[in-house]
């Protein structure tokens, strides 16, 4: 079968670069890597939400690795950004939770990236026209269809 243009993967993989090179300059000044925003950035919303999630909670809202969250949640407590606390209603469970500093830093770093969605979106006539939204929603449809990690034909 002919393929028209470049592989759809290969135009993800260019452009979720070049957006998180740019999230990369906006937010390094603040101390934060792309992952640890990863992390801070829902854990904000949630807390404006009045929500502790647990680290296995927050690692399926973000579609990371528990472990990868475990180990940033442990970095951003060191540098006093969230708190890691027992959870009483399950022991085997940890919660997270903003320090205010964290809050600060988390509120300070998701205006960043928002300002940066104007920019990045430029070419599509802004972050609200029509060619944004439609973008959004194809890939949120991708996003929401589960993928066999393992290789094999499904």
């Amino acid at each position: 079968m002919a393929q028209q243009g470049p592989p759809i993967t290969g135009l993800v993989w260019r452009l979720s670069m070049r957006w998180r090179a740019a999230i990369d300059r906006a937010i390094t000044p603040l101390g934060l890597t792309n992952a640890q925003y990863a992390v801070l950035a829902p854990l904000l919303g949630m807390d404006l939400a009045g929500r502790r999630p647990s680290q296995r909670e927050l690692a399926d809202f973000t579609g990371l690795e528990p472990l990868y969250v475990s180990k940033l949640a442990r970095a951003l407590e060191q540098a006093g950004l969230l708190e890691r606390t027992g959870n009483p209603a399950d022991t085997r469970a940890v919660q997270l939770a903003l320090t205010d500093k964290g809050r600060d830093v988390a509120r300070q770093a998701v205006d960043r990236v928002l300002g940066l969605q104007d920019e990045l979106t430029a070419p599509l006539g802004g972050s609200n026209s029509p060619a944004t939204r439609a973008l959004i929603e194809a890939l949120q449809t991708l996003l929401s269809k589960d993928i066999d990690m393992t290789g094999e034909p499904q």
